[in-house]
């Protein structure tokens, strides 16, 4: 199977199309460092139901020093097989440095996906794409501002973010084993940026805390298994720990606005 098609099969037990971020902080969690696994424990746990991914990024536990290494694998580790897991790595580096990230993420820690950094060149992503079963999520436009300094600017006639498009399509030509798909930030995901990429798995963050609104989705006529992710507006919303409803909330919200176009 490989990950496009796993990642469509957990899309129809949830009916959602909601990714759970999981980004601690140990300054907002009960315990410090040491209270994180079982916060993450307990965020896990309750959310499941209706997350149709996880995706823990891996600057917040590298920021925890060893012990953040320690506590990311442990987590890893008791992930709930059913629920496919995004490594947020956004690595991008020289093949022979890439084929070792590879290794750590897909052979050591067992992720199903993982983002990738691709300004540095096709053959820097080479060393992902041939894990069957696995997935990469390459940055094509992502949510912050400075997403125009780059990823919109003109490359001979097309925008950079539509020739990373391209290194999707290459991949697929070339009849890679990994799934190719990209990172679309929902903040600046309008209809032109939609219309001008291939129609593969999508990774959307920006909903929830980053303000992005689920309109821009609408009507684009994607059918590719894509997942919209939300991290701070269900682990740390001041005064709610409820994580079932407030995944429910969000898991409802984006089945509401994704069925009404």
């Amino acid at each position: 199977m490989t990950y496009a098609e796993r990642l469509t099969s957990r899309l129809e037990v949830t009916g959602s199309a909601l990714c759970v971020g999981l980004d601690p902080r140990p300054e907002k969690t009960e315990g410090g460092v040491e209270g994180v696994p079982e916060f993450l424990r307990r965020v896990v746990g309750e959310t499941m139901a209706y997350a149709a991914a996880f995706k823990p990024n891996i600057a917040y536990f590298e920021a925890m020093g060893l012990r953040g290494f320690e506590i990311l694998d442990q987590l890893l580790g008791e992930m709930p097989s059913e629920v496919p897991v995004i490594l947020d790595a956004k690595r991008g580096d020289i093949g022979e440095t890439q084929k070792y990230y590879a290794r750590s993420y897909f052979e050591n820690w067992g992720v199903d996906a993982v983002t990738l950094n691709p300004f540095m060149g096709y053959d820097t992503l080479e060393p992902f794409l041939d894990w069957e079963g696995k997935g990469v999520y390459l940055l094509a436009v992502t949510s912050n501002p400075g997403s125009a300094d780059f990823q919109r600017r003109d490359c001979e006639g097309k925008a950079i973010f539509e020739r990373v498009g391209e290194l999707c399509e290459r991949a697929k030509k070339e009849g890679k084993k990994t799934t190719v798909g990209l990172v679309v930030g929902l903040t600046n995901a309008d209809g032109d940026v939609l219309a001008n990429l291939p129609d593969v798995p999508l990774l959307v963050p920006g909903l929830g805390a980053q303000g992005g609104s689920l309109d821009s989705l609408k009507g684009s006529g994607r059918k590719a298994a894509s997942v919209i992710n939300v991290s701070r507006g269900i682990t740390y919303v001041e005064g709610n720990t409820d994580y079932a409803g407030l995944a429910k909330q969000w898991a409802d919200q984006i089945t509401k606005n994704l069925s009404s176009d």
